[in-house]
């Protein structure tokens, strides 16, 4: 459940409340917990805000900790940069707030990645093939051998970490390709955006990207959280997140190998 608040798009009668945000997000955790098994806030909609926002996001985390400390939460930053950089990211993510994963851009190397997995029961996950348009302007060019960049990244990271502390990020709307993706890296779990709002598919992604564990963590976010406003929008957000577990769920017995 991806936890992209808005506050350009919350429900007005929440406005009024000291933290709309937290606001808002409280009564949306209260109404998906029962359909989901993680919770990905993408930081720029609080950031945006300032210490405000930086706030609602430390008050959202401690709550679904407390509330529902079966979730994993992620910490949807797409960080990336020098090593001692890195180094206060992963305290900030990992000691401070307490996420249990945290997303990074991979294009700086090995170093740049490496103080997050020092963090044994943290998880990493690193952007490879994105949802968004403008991925084809890198991810996707060919070197010399005819390899793609983002094959590349699947394949040098692996010799970074394991399955069991790394994942990647692979947007729902390049579907066939996650049969490639599944030949590089057939035991990793990805992160799947693109569902819903940006027109992916689940039944590819499901027919392509599952393996003997699932090994999917699907992401949908604005067809959820805007489902309907009003005063009545934590039922219509239900509602939402019940219809797409059902969905998972028929495909977990369709495709689950």
């Amino acid at each position: 459940m991806g936890l992209d608040s808005d506050i350009r798009k919350i429900p007005e009668h929440l406005l009024d409340s000291d933290d709309p945000l937290y606001a808002f997000n409280k009564v949306i955790v209260d109404a998906t917990a029962p359909y989901c098994v993680a919770y990905k806030p993408n930081l720029a909609f609080y950031e945006s805000m300032g210490v405000q926002g930086w706030l609602a996001l430390e008050k959202t985390v401690a709550y679904i900790r407390q509330r529902y400390p079966q979730q994993f939460i992620i910490a949807d930053a797409k960080r990336g940069d020098i090593g001692s950089t890195s180094e206060m990211y992963a305290h900030t993510f990992f000691d401070t707030m307490k996420v249990d994963a945290v997303t990074l851009a991979p294009y700086m190397g090995e170093d740049s990645v490496k103080p997050f997995l020092r963090y044994p029961d943290r998880w990493v996950i690193l952007l490879a093939l994105t949802s968004n348009k403008g991925a084809d302007d890198f991810q996707l060019v060919e070197d010399r051998e005819g390899e793609p960049l983002f094959e590349k990244v699947l394949r040098r990271s692996q010799q970074w970490a394991s399955a069991d502390q790394m994942m990647y990020v692979v947007g729902a709307t390049h579907g066939r390709m996650l049969e490639v993706v599944r030949r590089i890296v057939p035991d990793h779990f990805l992160l799947v955006p693109g569902v819903g709002a940006q027109g992916g598919s689940l039944e590819e992604v499901c027919r392509y990207g599952m393996n003997s564990r699932c090994g999917l963590l699907v992401n949908s976010s604005r067809n959820i959280l805007y489902a309907r406003g009003g005063e009545d929008f934590a039922d219509a957000a239900a509602e939402e997140a019940r219809m797409l577990q059902l969905e998972m769920k028929s495909m977990l017995e369709r495709y689950l190998k």
